[in-house]
């Protein structure tokens, strides 16, 4: 089990990765070296969330369809092939807008979309392949391992790129794309030999013993259906909606922190790509000290820690300009990083607790719907933001801090919420739902 869990490791790293050059570094190019405007940056670093609704058609088609005998891999490898290419791709696009427009936005959109849909093919099948592996008495434990190591090489990676782009030249830029695109190949076919044979056989094993194919349930469900039952469960429905806020602050502040710290500061690139290995740093022992508690309290009072310690860091964030201090600033990081560990732990496990087994992939597909919603929301809107209240203040620094503001009070309504999050009425709402799909699904194969 431990080696399965490592190999799953192993590709959420090789898909996050691919992420880390972009976000970190090439957006802090775009808005400050290239003076392309936040907006743009954001919509299309925001583009492959638009592709979100895909992941309930793609968890659900995986759950009924095979490819050569198995559910999973096939799509994570397509996943990560669309990944590395967008990632190769990106920046050219950035360089080609500064001379033409037009044709670099259209390259850009192509970089992006296809970094999009390979985040939305692969991560919707590692996670069901995760949860399927793993099982309830182990997926603690493999959400802990997984996030451990993708942060580990968040980590690594944001200072790969780090070293890479001092001195600051597009041709350095463009080599720490190319390299970390080739290791994020090599470290997800390393994850995926010989990962999803185990969970077939076991899969195979339960499917014979409980006399119940796995694909039956969800066979002959259209997208929209699929849709309306998620939201028949109020508590599906609710907890999507929570988990829609929570990530809107805690992902919309992606594109923006790099930028803040290069305009309210003057760090160079190598110093604001190194903000991504602080918070990096402070969410993996915020996922240790999370695991390691794990039984002593509850997911949801962990939860609310994790959400308690980001809304601070947001709010230090806020007032380091006024102060004209750094090490106020870097320690918003610091808690905005400790409080996005402790929630990720937590709430993947409350979000694992409030997904059934006949329909793992089309309820995965749903949550990672939900974490591209709120990218989309929280980017777009912030990056939009930021450069209205810039226009208006005729200070660029003041648009970021409104965006932060907001980016809080979204943590603030997400605390409300989570006091109505109850997995045992989800359970119990789905005991009735399962049975009415049993009943379509009879109903289908009769006509």
């Amino acid at each position: 089990m431990f080696i399965k869990q490592i190999q799953l490791g192993l590709i959420h790293v090789a898909v996050a990765m691919t992420l880390v050059p972009i976000n970190s570094t090439l957006n802090r190019v775009m808005i400050k070296e290239l003076a392309i405007s936040a907006t743009l940056v954001a919509l299309l670093a925001s583009l492959p969330y638009l592709f979100s609704p895909i992941q309930v058609a793609i968890g659900s088609f995986s759950d009924r369809h095979p490819v050569l005998g198995y559910y999973r891999t096939p799509y994570i490898v397509l996943g990560l092939l669309l990944c590395v290419v967008g990632l190769l791709i990106s920046p050219q696009s950035a360089f080609l807008m500064e001379v033409n427009p037009a044709y670099g936005i259209s390259v850009g959109i192509l970089a992006f979309g296809a970094w999009g849909m390979g985040f939305n093919f692969s991560s919707v099948s590692y996670l069901s392949l995760a949860s399927e592996i793993s099982g309830e008495k182990y997926r603690g434990r493999t959400i802990a391992i997984m996030w451990f190591m993708m942060i580990t090489g968040i980590i690594v990676t944001a200072i790969l790129v780090g070293q890479m782009v001092d001195p600051y030249t597009p041709n350095s830029l463009q080599r720490a794309f190319i390299v970390v695109g080739f290791i994020a190949l090599f470290l997800g076919a390393l994850g995926l030999i010989k990962l999803e044979a185990c969970c077939k056989d076991n899969s195979n094993l339960l499917e014979s013993e409980s006399h119940e194919p796995r694909q039956r349930a969800n066979e002959g469900y259209s997208w929209g259906e699929m849709i309306r039952d998620i939201s028949k469960n109020r508590q599906a429905t609710y907890f999507f909606v929570y988990l829609a806020i929570l990530l809107t602050a805690l992902l919309g502040q992606d594109i923006l922190l790099e930028p803040f710290g290069a305009e309210a500061f003057g760090l160079s690139v190598k110093r604001t790509t190194q903000i991504t290995s602080i918070w990096g740093v402070c969410v993996l022992l915020a996922i240790i000290l999370t695991g390691v508690s794990e039984g002593r309290f509850t997911k949801k009072q962990q939860a609310r820690w994790g959400g308690w310690s980001a809304l601070i860091g947001f709010l230090l964030i806020i007032i380091s300009r006024f102060f004209g201090e750094t090490i106020i600033f870097y320690g918003g990081i610091v808690l905005l990083g400790i409080g996005t560990g402790i929630s990720t732990v937590a709430n993947l496990s409350i979000m694992f607790d409030m997904t059934t087994k006949e329909h793992m992939g089309m309820y995965i597909g749903a949550w990672g719907m939900s974490n591209a919603i709120s990218r989309l929301m929280g980017s777009v809107l912030g990056g939009a933001l930021r450069d209205i209240i810039a226009k208006i203040f005729g200070d660029p620094v003041i648009g970021y801090q409104v965006v932060f503001f907001l980016l809080a009070l979204c943590i603030m309504v997400s605390l409300i919420m989570l006091g109505n999050i109850s997995v045992s009425e989800f359970k119990k709402n789905s005991e009735k739902e399962i049975d009415f799909l049993e009943r379509a699904a009879l109903a289908n194969e009769g006509t």
